[in-house]
């Protein structure tokens, strides 16, 4: 299944809007939006993806239509996909993508050493 377009307009769009530097890539059968090189914000299927703050992760787990990001079996931490129930305004939308703008400013990578 594809993922769903029209909610990829709208990150791009409330992205433009807030004047924000992003790069949109097709990754994981789905769209990620690269904010200062970091994938914060995407969309698999019908579902917004986010890499959030380790300081928010466990709290944003606790509320309805949130869950831990299971990709490939095994759950990744920092990063929770939001069900569409709770994306219908632009409102709704915007709060979410904060907490992806909150990683793209604050959050640190670990660097993987290369072999």
């Amino acid at each position: 299944m594809a993922y769903n377009e029209q909610l990829s307009i709208r990150i791009h769009n409330i992205l433009t809007e807030l004047n924000v530097s992003f790069v949109e890539k097709k990754m994981f059968g789905g769209n990620a939006f690269m904010i200062n090189d970091k994938m914060c914000i995407g969309i698999m299927k019908e579902e917004l993806m986010l890499r959030v703050m380790d300081e928010f992760y466990e709290s944003l787990l606790e509320e309805n239509y949130v869950n831990p990001m299971n990709f490939t079996g095994k759950i990744m931490k920092g990063f929770v996909f939001i069900e569409p129930e709770v994306l219908l305004t632009e409102n709704q939308l915007k709060r979410w993508i904060n907490y992806g703008l909150d990683f793209a400013e604050r959050g640190v990578l670990k660097s993987k050493k290369k072999k």
